[in-house]
């Protein structure tokens, strides 16, 4: 019964840090997909200042 009491002790730890880590992972996540849409928006924001100080002529590529 000890043995049984033991296994489901340390099943426990595990879920338990296993939980918290996808806890840690889901904010990092967040964040990153954060910091993306603003570096998306930025990106946006830059061409567009580029389109309107550029010459009629001149057109940027979509990998500018």
């Amino acid at each position: 019964m000890d043995e049984l009491h033991e296994r489901l002790e340390e099943l426990e730890i595990r879920y338990t840090h296993q939980a918290r880590l996808i806890e840690e992972l889901n904010e990092v996540l967040t964040d990153a997909c954060a910091r993306l849409a603003r570096l998306e928006q930025e990106n946006r924001d830059l061409r567009e200042q580029l389109r309107q100080a550029a010459p009629d002529d001149f057109t940027l590529s979509p990998d500018e």
